[in-house]
């Protein structure tokens, strides 16, 4: 049997046991198979060469990276061109973008670049018309744009093959560490109160897993799925935003129906585009940081925009420091130092308008 049947099985096995007190462990272990043999799968995908080849994959650039996630002939090509200079190739016929098509909007002083992939079909991430090679480019984006239009606005089937892939869109890694040790069990402890956990259900799950000694600090009240993803490691948190393309075509009280939120554009008439430019950046939660030379001036006309929560390493990185240089740190004025000019490490994270001189072992 392959990994596809089995996980089928499983899956058709989870879909046929009611969930309730009995049931709970049983679907827990259920759970944590189907996410071990779907991370094989995505695995063997991966290695095979459908981690984004075949002209989906591109190079990062800009400020920060966006991508578009939709059904064929929603507009994606049109939004490109409304949004960016981008000449994405345009036609009435569905499956337009055979590849990746890059462009660059500018906005706030941010260069934000917006990636055009082809249109998925349901299924996808199970590789049907090549859409775990276009899914796979999600994965290293700073924002997801889901883009519907007014034919088919609900976003759900879209979430749930970006979920398939290990993808999760708008939530946080799951507040908990997992030590492992040589010997002495398992050891649980808690800082919040659990209600959807057992000791009984997180030592299952973590045996599936081949752990039987270790130390489990749990920071937040979680469930089973986001035990199971704080242990296999590939997921991927996301920021996302929902558009909906067309909207000239229907009528407020139509637009007013619909229960998910969601920003309207009209890409052909380019209507409301300027709005879905701030909603891109506002959700991108982009810093400024400016940077000092030693015994210099800082330069406070030309911000490093940086995503929220990078730290020095990420701004070093940013700049290309050169091989031979060896980080130590830096110099930080502003709003994430104690005082002014306090001296911190690599991993120190920086705030919105900070100010840095950076240090290097070899200077």
């Amino acid at each position: 049997m392959g990994i596809a049947d089995k996980i089928k099985e499983i899956d058709d096995e989870i879909h046929r046991t009611q969930k309730n007190k009995a049931t709970e462990y049983h679907l827990g272990l259920l759970k944590a198979k189907i996410a071990k043999l779907k991370r094989e799968q995505f695995e063997r995908t991966s290695s095979g060469g459908g981690g984004g080849g075949g002209g989906f994959a591109a190079k990062k650039s800009g400020d920060a990276t966006v991508v578009f996630i939709g059904w064929p002939s929603v507009g994606k090509s049109t939004l490109l061109n409304a949004l960016t200079n981008a000449e994405s190739k345009i036609a009435a016929y569905q499956f337009t973008t055979l590849t990746c098509i890059p462009g660059i909007m500018e906005y706030n002083g941010a260069q934000i670049q917006l990636l055009d992939l082809p249109g998925i079909l349901e299924g996808a991430h199970e590789g049907r018309g090549k859409g775990r090679e276009v899914l796979s480019v999600a994965r290293n984006a700073d924002l997801v744009l889901i883009l519907l239009d007014v034919f088919r606005p609900d976003p759900t089937p879209i979430m749930t093959e970006l979920e398939a892939i290990g993808i999760r869109l708008d939530r946080k890694p799951p507040n908990i560490s997992i030590g492992k040790r040589a010997r002495g069990g398992v050891e649980i402890n808690s800082t919040v109160s659990r209600t959807k956990l057992d000791e009984r259900i997180i030592m299952g799950i973590l045996n599936e897993y081949g752990i039987h000694n270790a130390s489990v600090v749990l920071r937040e009240d979680i469930d089973a799925d986001q035990l199971i993803d704080a242990l296999v490691k590939n997921r991927k948190y996301i920021p996302s935003i929902t558009v909906l393309n067309k909207t000239d075509l229907v009528s407020r009280d139509y637009l007013k129906s619909l229960r998910f939120p969601f920003v309207p554009v009209s890409a052909d008439k380019k209507e409301n585009i300027e709005e879905l430019k701030e909603q891109i950046y506002k959700k991108l939660n982009l810093i400024r940081i400016y940077t000092k030379p030693k015994g210099g001036e800082a330069d406070m006309k030309r911000p490093l925009m940086m995503l929220s929560n990078s730290t020095i390493s990420d701004v070093a990185k940013r700049l290309g420091i050169r091989k031979e240089q060896i980080l130590k740190g830096a110099q930080v004025w502003g709003k994430s130092a104690r005082f002014p000019g306090q001296k911190l490490g690599g991993e120190h994270i920086l705030a919105d308008g900070d100010v840095l001189t950076l240090q290097f072992a070899n200077a």
